[in-house]
């Protein structure tokens, strides 16, 4: 009995292990890259070949600017998005990635040369672009290019790895790198700090151009993630010494470049931490039937600062023990080293509130007598269809020698177009054109019955 429960024990084993095998072999299979892959070679030479800004690559990159520039000056989503498929402004950023995945200095060098090249162009051409257009509002797509978030990372990040493996395929006729070139948005921002120069805002600047930072150094970060993934030789050099020399400048570039962005990313992830925490303390603490949160400001801390929340209420207002509860809960939310600020409206917010109302309320009636003088020119001018079924059969009753009638309802016109008044046509047909029709009696009648005095009547003959 024993050695017959041994046995199927070990026939389920031998099962499972054989299933694991199996789905293993399954996932490998429909996760793997080597499908359709492209020789080292080939995948060097294209991003290489997309490095360099001349000729072609450096007018199509001026042109992609000025579209992605007038997008954001008319705040239109659509050309921005143009523009970015346009742009070649990827090519350096992912040979960048590549150099440090393969240890290709000279590529490097060519990388940042060109990267460099591209920001100043790109740069110039908006700045210009700017100064000579009439329009300079702060659009909201000038504005979302301002303030990176965590999300902007993410893009970066699955965008590159996204752009990378599309260009180790044999085929790079597919739709990813253009997809790549909308979701990462490396044009925009570019723009934008040309926005911030034309215009002397020094914030736009900064901000577009820390987003800029961040999507160049995810894209190329996510490039050599994937270099290193599909197992690239790297470069070997004769020089012994050249070779060490190589890797320490390598090395140092990657940390210049690398360690800010994760102290960025870092920073970026805790704000939106904070942010996410204190919108959850606001709705549950401060859900008051007779007092609203009309405001609320949320400051990270900062240089050894405590963060803050402060809100605006109106309404009802709290008092000091609620307020202090209310600062108590903080540590309940992860808020512990978080300062509240409370600020209700007190006597004199109240009479100017009231003053609102007032203010409000005489517009309101105002914009009511408007509409209702509006209502009554309508009324008086308005094009209504007669019953002319009704009245034919009234004329014809009163009317003996009325063959057919014909009624109609509309405006008369001064030669300058100013409307004067209502007026009714009416044409008649006699049935014997020899008896003739009582033309004053009619008109009169038509006056009452349709309640018009300007009534036009033609008796054909």
């Amino acid at each position: 009995m024993e050695n017959t429960n041994k046995s199927g024990a070990g026939r389920m084993k031998h099962s499972f292990a054989a299933w694991v095998g199996d789905l293993h072999a399954f996932l490998r299979d429909r996760f793997s890259l080597d499908e359709d892959k492209a020789r080292r070679e080939e995948v060097i030479v294209s991003i290489s070949k997309g490095v360099e800004f001349r000729g072609v690559n450096l007018w199509v990159l001026i042109f992609a600017t000025m579209i992605a520039s007038l997008g954001l000056n008319v705040n239109s989503a659509a050309v921005i998005i143009g523009a970015m498929l346009v742009s070649p402004i990827m090519g350096p950023i992912m040979g960048v990635g590549l150099a440090l995945g393969i240890n290709d200095f000279d590529l490097m060098k060519r990388s940042l040369r060109n990267l460099g090249l591209m920001f100043v162009v790109a740069i110039v051409t908006s700045t210009v672009f700017f100064l000579l257009s009439p329009l300079s509002s702060n659009s909201s797509e000038l504005l979302a290019r301002t303030t990176p978030t965590t999300y902007d990372v993410l893009i970066a990040l699955f965008g590159g790895l996204a752009g990378m493996v599309a260009q180790s395929r044999q085929d790079r006729t597919s739709t990813v790198i253009p997809g790549v070139a909308i979701a990462t948005a490396l044009i925009p921002p570019l723009c934008t700090a040309g926005f911030g120069i034309a215009t002397g805002q020094l914030r736009f600047f900064l901000g577009a151009f820390y987003l800029f930072f961040i999507n160049s150094v995810f894209i190329a970060l996510a490039t050599y993630a994937v270099v290193r993934f599909l197992k690239y030789e790297k470069q070997a050099f004769v020089d012994k010494s050249r070779e060490r020399t190589v890797k320490r400048i390598m090395l140092a570039i990657s940390l210049v470049t690398f360690i800010p962005s994760v102290i960025i990313g870092f920073r970026m992830v805790s704000v939106s931490l904070f942010e996410a925490k204190a919108d959850k303390y606001i709705a549950q603490v401060f859900d008051f039937p007779h007092t609203r949160v009309i405001e609320a400001n949320r400051e990270f801390g900062r240089r050894g600062e405590p963060a803050c929340i402060e809100l605006l209420l109106v309404g009802e207002p709290l008092g000091d023990q609620i307020i202090e509860n209310a600062r108590a809960q903080l540590r309940n939310f992860g808020l512990e080293k978080t300062e509240l600020i409370v600020r209700q409206a007190n006597s004199t917010d109240k009479v100017d509130v009231v003053s609102l109302q007032q203010s409000y309320s005489e517009l309101l009636d105002e914009k009511n007598r408007r509409i209702e003088r509006m209502k009554t020119l309508l009324d008086r001018y308005e094009v209504t269809n007669v019953d002319v079924e009704d009245i034919s059969r009234e004329a014809g009753t009163m009317m003996h020698n009325i063959g057919s009638m014909s009624l109609s309802k509309g405006i008369t016109f001064d030669v300058d177009g100013t409307p004067r008044d209502t007026a009714v046509v009416c044409v008649v047909t006699p049935c014997d054109p020899l008896h003739p029709i009582d033309s004053v009696t009619l008109s009169r009648w038509l006056r009452i019955r349709t309640k018009v005095d300007n009534v036009k009547l033609f008796i054909e003959p």
